[in-house]
């Protein structure tokens, strides 16, 4: 690029390239066990515990069906259970399980490394600058 760049096109260029780092992430958590969605789904869960399917839609800022559909998948791979609610024998709560807290530790180190190759590109003091132009544009939103 060449000349003043524009708000836009640098609002693009940085849709574009946040887009492609997650789906490399996801892509290499993916191959060795959960997907990030998963994994958040699965970090909430380790945080917070047993919760409603609705609170995790809360937590996770999703739809409930959406929601649904992950713990499904989740339930079948043995990574979450659901129990009833002793408050609402309507309602179900989701845990974790031993098998989703290994899936998680194992996530978590993929995703952990799959950004120190990307970021460790960058030097310390770039990583600093990076870290306060990030701060500023994530206070203007």
């Amino acid at each position: 690029m060449s000349g003043t760049v524009t708000p836009e096109e640098l609002g693009m260029r940085f849709l574009v390239l946040s887009h492609r780092v997650r789906r490399v992430v996801d892509e290499r958590m993916t191959e060795r066990g959960p997907s990030l969605a998963r994994t958040k789904l699965l970090r909430v869960l380790a945080e917070q515990g047993r919760l409603r399917q609705s609170a995790l839609a809360q937590r996770l800022d999703l739809a409930a069906r959406t929601v649904t559909e992950t713990v499904d998948g989740l339930e079948r791979d043995g990574l979450v259970a659901r129990t009833p609610d002793p408050a609402d024998r309507r309602a179900k709560l989701v845990s974790l399980t031993d098998d989703g807290s290994a899936a998680l530790n194992a996530a978590n180190g993929t995703g952990e490394q799959v950004l120190r190759e990307i970021f460790g590109a960058l030097a310390p003091e770039q990583r600093e600058t990076l870290t306060g132009l990030l701060g500023l544009i994530d206070r203007a939103t």
